[in-house]
């Protein structure tokens, strides 16, 4: 299967809200994939059974992947069923327009995990 085709627009994430299944949408910045990340989306799976989860990439503050290739990473998880990348100050108004089962908000613990990871490296660099 070829998980590109989870990846879709922000209209078509949009008529997802007004199908006649649930969704529950997780937004983060998924820059670097790590694996609580793939973790808190699997718990978000098996808390809302028989609901799409749609996560919704918002850009980082200072990218290292384009966001095509950070959507193909998160649309490779077989846990996800779809994925919209927004631009920057979209997700406020994306989210107001969704009618979702659920909404989890990850960009906070994203900025302060990826602020974690650098100081790591920084300092595995220097010993």
């Amino acid at each position: 299967m070829d998980t590109r085709t989870k990846i879709v627009t922000v209209g078509d994430a949009g008529a997802l809200a007004r199908g006649p299944r649930p969704v529950a949408v997780v937004t983060g910045h998924f820059d670097v994939l790590l694996a609580p990340y793939a973790r808190e989306l699997a718990r978000m799976r098996e808390s809302h059974p028989g609901a799409l989860l749609l996560v919704a990439l918002t850009p980082p503050p200072e990218a290292l992947l384009e966001p095509r290739a950070r959507a193909e990473m998160v649309a490779a998880l077989a846990v996800v069923d779809y994925v919209v990348s927004l631009e920057e100050g979209d997700a406020e108004g994306f989210l107001a327009a969704f009618n979702a089962a659920r909404i989890v908000r990850l960009e906070d613990a994203h900025r302060q995990d990826m602020r974690e990871l650098i100081e790591h490296v920084h300092s595995r660099q220097s010993a």
